[in-house]
């Protein structure tokens, strides 16, 4: 089999990308190891930069984001018992979109169907060979036997454990990290959501965070450590231990209920560079990992998506190759850009084991600042609402 793009991983960014590239005439072939029910049973992020929303309206797959998904102006952050109000609109002019990435998914799985495009689940074994050639391929096992797929080009959007980057040689990679002493608990509850927009809480128990899905299903997260078992924490003990980290006259308009899904995920700021290998290009988790204080994750891989999905087109319909040359470039200038935010975000609101009075003092400092200066609150806005392209 033969196709021009073959797509590594049917998460959202390897189907935005498919989705793009063939609405401009360019085929694809996507190959995923889980089948699609399993992709779409995953519990992610729901915060959508306004650069995500435009592209995914410009993919073709907005309609229903625009009836269901739910505009943010504003998140707050809490310190003490003080709720600290960041305007968004007022700050930089812009906003976000509340749309779970599983509805995400969901949309561009069935526009993907309507325009027919190919999907091969379930395939394990997955090897990319050539890289540095004129003619790269990929092997993978499905049902027994061993296929070959030859492609111009391979886009790596497998994630953190998947084969792409990892076939890009030791002494070509260079990756860096930061791994944080804690993880985020998180609830997913059929209650309504504690507040209209989301409460980042800074408390000496330990952060904690009241998200949304939809007006009648809500997302909460505690900090925990990471020798924590999802089996240490009744739905009693969590809602207890939420209840204690926000300020008091919100915590008493909390509404509880049975855990739907509860999970434990333990953070990590990671980058690889480069981002391409010769005719590998590496797209969202595969490349970059963000912790979720600052949102980043879903909408890093957008950016991605964007930079390469420019780079293809323009190179199949102008037989231009100078955006695909600058892509590695280009999406790591923005890439740091949000580790930088997310990092930062991470450090002032959560509490660190190792953290001193004077470090505690300093995320008090940093929360007063956002509380009263303009300035550090059009920085935290236009970061959090997304840097341009």
């Amino acid at each position: 089999m033969r196709t021009q793009v073959a797509i590594i991983g049917g998460g959202p960014s390897g189907l935005l990308l498919s989705q793009l590239l063939n609405r401009a005439g360019i085929e694809t072939v996507v190959l995923e190891r889980q089948s699609r029910e399993h992709v779409l049973s995953r519990i992610r992020a729901g915060v959508l930069e306004r650069g995500t929303v435009d592209m995914l309206k410009r993919a073709g797959v907005g309609a229903r984001m625009a009836r269901e998904g739910q505009p943010h102006h504003g998140c707050f952050l809490t310190h003490d018992q003080q709720m600290i109000r960041i305007d968004f609109t007022e700050a930089c002019g812009a906003e976000v979109m509340v749309y779970g990435q599983t509805e995400v998914t969901r949309d561009l799985y069935a526009a993907q169907d309507e325009i027919g495009a190919k999907h091969i689940h379930g395939v394990a074994n997955v090897a990319l060979h050539d890289l540095d050639s004129a003619q790269p391929h990929v092997t993978y096992d499905l049902d027994g036997s061993t296929h070959r797929l030859d492609c111009d080009f391979i886009a790596g959007c497998d994630g953190f454990h998947g084969v792409s980057r990892k076939s890009i040689p030791d002494t070509v990679r260079r990756e860096y990290e930061k791994v944080y002493p804690f993880g985020w608990l998180g609830v997913l509850s059929e209650t309504p959501p504690l507040h209209e927009e989301l409460i980042y809480a800074n408390h000496p128990r330990g952060f904690a965070l009241a998200s949304m899905r939809n007006p009648m299903l809500s997302r909460y997260y505690i900090q925990v450590p990471l020798t924590d078992k999802v089996e240490d924490w009744s739905d009693a003990a969590f809602w207890s231990e939420f209840r204690a980290r926000i300020p008091d006259e919100t915590a008493a308009k909390l509404v509880t209920g049975p855990s739907i899904e509860k999970s434990i995920a333990p953070l990590r700021s990671f980058v690889s560079e480069p981002m391409r290998y010769g005719a590998l290009f590496l797209c969202g988790d595969a490349a970059h990992i963000v912790p979720p204080t600052g949102a980043k994750g879903l909408n890093l891989a957008a950016s991605d998506v964007h930079y390469l999905s420019e780079g293809l087109i323009a190179y199949y319909g102008d037989k231009d190759s100078a955006a695909l040359e600058a892509y590695s470039q280009k999406a790591l200038a923005r890439v740091w850009q949000a580790m930088r935010f997310s990092w930062s975000v991470t450090t002032m609101m959560h509490h660190f084991p190792e953290h001193s009075d004077f470090d505690r003092q300093m995320q008090r400092v940093e929360l007063m600042q956002l509380a009263t200066d303009p300035v550090a609150q059009r920085l935290f806005a236009t970061n959090y609402t997304g840097l341009p392209y």
